[in-house]
């Protein structure tokens, strides 16, 4: 059914595809019915898909060329009051289809109505969606790989730079600053890998499907998809105005990397703090408090770890309206695009934030000396056995021993002399006195991916190397 609005006799308003009702709509259902609120920042896609649908008619000689011709020329002048802010939305414009076509029909009369010939707003919605999705996704990607940059970056510059690697938030190892940097940015190129992944799906092209059986007037759907900037078309109609996992896909992506930016602002939270004092956030990122004058809130962090949440929140949602829709279009999918929307521009937020928060913090490196001790070099004695010819089962009781003994006299680990150790394990010898080196222990973990110098700058170095392969 074709989505313009008219008027007949008496100046009373008819849905043009109300022809088979005869009551008047409830006014709150055409409330609760509108889309035109969110859907219109969709304006330009669903005129330049109207434009393509025009030409692609005339190539069938069911519309004349000059017919053609003036569909695009005044879908142009449209666009163009969408551009200026001087589009007028009137009662009865419930979708961004409706409007542009009621609009188009007073610039150029009836041929408007030959627009829609062949066309449903089933796939004509399902083009306009994937045309500006495409477009947003190539920028969320570059603002994801800026993060990734800026990251390699600071790794670089700052590979210098120990301090305590934590599991189950407890002091475990020593590791490099910028191998902790590079731990995100491994999980941040993932996403980006997802997303190239995704983007071809999003670029496919529903329009000439119809309602759901195809078109009737041998559009060429290839010519048409070339025309449009689409990669390739949905292979069966039925699917192509049912699919929305180009919308589930985005709100995955878009979720699994905010996870990935949650669990890295929950670090620096942390590490933020008096209690830590590893890191000093920018002015520009935090905030203070209404009673307190000493404090400095990481806001920007909390939110990102907070808008986290809401965009699960928002793909769960979204896969509970799909999960019990029939075959093929239902008006439940007009549910997916607010939260479509949402999703775009909270990722574009956070992306943006991230890096800047990324690019202004400093670090204070006597901190995360400061929170280096001994007893974390425990497995390093340990493997200073395993080196000896002792069995590394045997080696790990023995270190734990060692623990236990300087826990005992209330001293560090390192404080325990070869008199102290030899009981515990014959094969200590004088050397085991040079073990006791942060840096030392970090040189020690050389192997590809581990937090040696030469390993964390190898790091960096494949990573500049996959942005610059993957260039966009």
């Amino acid at each position: 059914a074709t989505p313009a609005a008219a008027d007949e006799g008496g100046g009373a308003k008819k849905q043009l595809w109300g022809g088979r009702f005869s009551e008047k709509i409830d006014p709150l259902m055409e409330k609760f019915n509108e889309s035109l609120s969110f859907d219109k920042r969709m304006a330009q896609e669903d005129i330049q898909g109207s434009m393509g649908y025009a030409r692609a008619l005339a190539k069938t000689t069911i519309i004349s060329d000059a017919e053609a011709a003036a569909l695009v020329d005044g879908l142009a002048l449209v666009g163009a009051e969408w551009a200026a802010g001087t589009f007028v939305i009137k009662e009865g414009d419930e979708d961004i289809h409706t409007a542009n076509e009621r609009r188009l029909g007073e610039l150029i009369g009836t041929v408007a109505g030959k627009l829609h010939t062949g066309r449903s707003r089933n796939d004509q919605v399902a083009t306009d969606t994937r045309m500006w999705l495409r477009g947003q996704l190539v920028v969320l990607r570059g603002y994801l790989r800026q993060l990734i940059a800026v990251a390699v970056e600071r790794a670089e510059a700052e590979v210098d730079v120990v301090m305590p690697g934590f599991t189950h938030l407890q002091s475990a190892q020593t590791v490099r600053w910028s191998h902790w940097l590079l731990c995100h940015a491994a999980s941040w190129q993932r996403d980006d890998m997802r997303l190239a992944d995704l983007m071809p799906r999003v670029n496919t092209m529903p329009l000439g499907s119809g309602a759901l059986a195809g078109n009737p007037f041998g559009v060429d759907r290839q010519a048409l998809a070339r025309d449009l900037g689409f990669e390739r078309v949905c292979p069966n109609s039925m699917d192509a105005v049912s699919d929305r996992d180009y919308v589930s896909e985005t709100m995955f992506w878009a979720t699994t990397t905010m996870i990935h930016l949650s669990r890295w602002s929950e670090d620096l939270i942390i590490y933020s703090s008096q209690q830590f004092g590893m890191v000093k956030l920018s002015d520009a990122y935090s905030t203070g408090s209404s009673l307190m004058p000493q404090k400095k809130n990481p806001d920007a962090l909390e939110l990102l770890r907070g808008k986290s949440g809401r965009l699960l929140g928002t793909l769960t949602g979204f896969m509970a309206v799909m999960k019990g829709t029939p075959t093929t279009y239902n008006k439940d999918f007009q549910e997916a695009w607010e939260g479509l929307f949402d999703t775009v521009d909270t990722m574009s937020d956070c992306l943006q934030i991230a890096a800047g928060c990324l690019a202004t913090l400093k670090i204070n490196p006597d901190k995360m000396m400061a929170g280096l001790s001994s007893e974390m070099l425990a497995t390093d004695l340990a493997e200073y056995l395993v080196r000896k010819g002792v069995p590394f089962r045997e080696t790990h009781h023995i270190s734990g021993a060692a623990v236990k003994l300087a826990e005992e006299r209330g001293c560090p680990l390192s404080s325990l002399t070869l008199e102290d150790l030899v009981p515990l394990c014959p094969a200590f010898e004088a050397d085991v006195a040079g073990l006791w080196s942060y840096e030392k222990s970090a040189e020690s973990r050389d192997t590809e991916g581990g937090t040696s110098r030469r390993s964390v700058l190898e790091q960096c170095a494949k990573l500049r190397k996959y942005l610059a392969d993957t260039e966009m």
